[in-house]
């Protein structure tokens, strides 16, 4: 069961990873100082002050350069692999009691692919917000980022599951928003 609960979330924070790649680092970094968080011991390093200090300084930057109109999207463009980088290495911090070759590929294609679902679905929101408000409307899309990346890294650290769930929640939906998108192109192709 620990091991299930880990994974949990080690997901949850490497989807908030597709949001803003440092803020769960930032998170991670202050509850494993605080003990509340143990991290793989290969992965230590994350619970100490000279990696919160840089976790927060490099949070500090990624949050202000994404309220510059131009500069948002060249971070869009830098975010989406390091982005699944990110999440896969968070996983991988704090999933234990795995054989390493097991850690990494559950860390690879559990926490990679989560931040890439968040990462690629906040570049889709950010492009239809610069094309229907001419980029006035990607303040509130960066808000919206920095809230869900705080909120979805508190949130598995303090309940995975919840997380978790949450998480199969917003796959459901793109889904289910992609299913309705091609369904209407095709009636529309059609003549219906």
């Amino acid at each position: 069961m620990e091991l299930a609960l880990s994974v949990a979330l080690g997901v949850g924070l490497a989807a908030a990873c597709g949001f803003r790649v440092f803020v769960p680092f930032t998170i991670m970094s202050i509850a494993a100082l605080s003990g509340y968080l143990h991290l793989s011991p290969d992965f230590a390093w994350i619970g100490t002050y000279p990696a919160l200090l840089a976790f927060s300084t490099a949070t500090v930057l990624e949050i202000m350069a994404y309220y510059v109109p131009w500069l948002d999207h060249v971070l869009d463009t830098i975010a989406a692999p390091a982005a699944v980088v990110a999440g896969a290495i968070a996983t991988a911090s704090v999933v234990t009691g795995m054989s390493p070759m097991l850690q990494w590929s559950t860390a690879i294609i559990a926490g990679g692919g989560a931040a890439a679902i968040f990462q690629a679905s906040t570049t889709v929101v950010r492009g239809v917000s610069t094309m229907t408000t001419g980029g006035i409307g990607n303040f509130f899309v960066a808000t919206g980022e920095l809230i869900g990346a705080i909120a979805l890294s508190i949130l598995a650290l303090a309940l995975p599951w919840l997380a978790l769930l949450c998480l199969v929640l917003f796959v459901v939906f793109i889904v289910r928003t992609l299913q309705r998108r091609r369904a209407r192109g095709k009636l529309a192709t059609t003549g219906l």
